[in-house]
């Protein structure tokens, strides 16, 4: 047990996930959302490169995207529910990721 009462194991995995790159919280999301693994890969690097943080976040609350198993979801449908933002930029950025990602 450490000193907040956790044992050591839970203790370097709370502190191994706090260091995530932004990248890394992003492609875990899009695979929760079902998308593939190296699809999320791809699209992350991308998506953390060209939208803000505020971006990444609404993106994130989309409900319907999310606790699906990886590979579940085709691209096309992610695509269609983050039109529901209604931002242009997310929209732009998600759908040129998702076809440069997909032909890769």
């Amino acid at each position: 047990m450490n000193a907040a009462g956790l044992p050591t194991s839970l203790a370097a995995i709370s502190l191994l996930s706090a260091c995530a790159t932004p990248e890394t919280r992003v492609r875990n999301g899009l695979m929760k959302a079902g998308l593939s693994e190296p699809v999320s890969q791809c699209m992350a690097g991308r998506m953390v490169d060209r939208l803000s943080v505020g971006q990444l976040k609404k993106l994130g609350r989309l409900g319907k995207l999310q606790n699906r198993k990886s590979g579940d979801v085709a691209f096309d449908e992610f695509a269609k529910r983050t039109k529901a933002l209604q931002d242009p930029e997310i929209i732009g950025v998600v759908t040129s990721s998702g076809l440069i990602c997909a032909l890769k």
